[in-house]
């Protein structure tokens, strides 16, 4: 190998390959948070609707069992 290993072109080429995967890694690693968070956001709106749909189930048993004491009735 003649000259500077650091100028020949097929070191080059790899430095460059290697700076762009480490931005493409960056970049993934970015949307990985973004994801996450947003997980996070969308399971904490989930717990809420489960917790407004239990209440709305337990109103309509207590309304089903008062209609049908006054059928009864």
């Amino acid at each position: 190998m003649s000259g500077d290993a650091r100028h020949h072109p097929e070191f080059l080429a790899v430095v460059l390959e290697n700076a762009e995967l480490r931005q493409q890694l960056a970049d993934m690693q970015d949307q990985c948070i973004e994801l996450a968070v947003d997980a996070g956001w969308l399971h904490a709106e989930i717990e809420a609707l489960r917790e407004q749909l239990l209440t709305a189930e337990l109103a309509r048993d207590r309304w089903r069992v008062l209609a049908e004491h006054r059928l009864a009735g």
